[in-house]
């Protein structure tokens, strides 16, 4: 089994930034892909971006681009999301999770954390 546990959530305002964690552990050989989702009140669950362990490449949505930046620290087995020029709309629930290939797609995703809230003012 594998447990993800997010932190780092708060409040900021817009032009901040915030660095988001998760702590990983459990079965590693899948999670060769980390990633980070996140879901505003009433959208649909939005791809963040991801980092491929064994390459250590990564991938961002258009979204987020320039902004937000993903990096592991393969000692603590935690990835980290960098998040800078935050805008309102970063405000959203944000999520760690973890599979043996990449992808944007949230329902392949069979390894979830609780999330953590980032909230976004001007």
């Amino acid at each position: 089994q594998m447990r993800l546990v997010e932190s780092g959530g708060g409040s900021v305002q817009a032009g901040g930034s915030l660095r988001l964690s998760c702590a990983a552990s459990g079965s590693t050989d899948r999670r060769n892909c980390m990633a980070w989702f996140r879901q505003a009140p009433g959208k649909e669950r939005e791809w963040v971006g991801y980092i491929y362990i064994p390459s250590g490449a990564s991938d961002y949505a258009d979204t987020v681009k320039g902004r937000f930046t993903i990096s592991l620290d393969s000692a603590k087995d935690t990835m980290y999301l960098q998040m800078n020029s935050l805008e309102p709309d970063d405000t959203a629930m944000y999520f760690c999770v973890a599979r043996r290939i990449c992808s944007q797609s949230s329902s392949l995703y069979a390894y979830w954390g609780q999330g953590t809230q980032v909230t976004v003012s001007l």
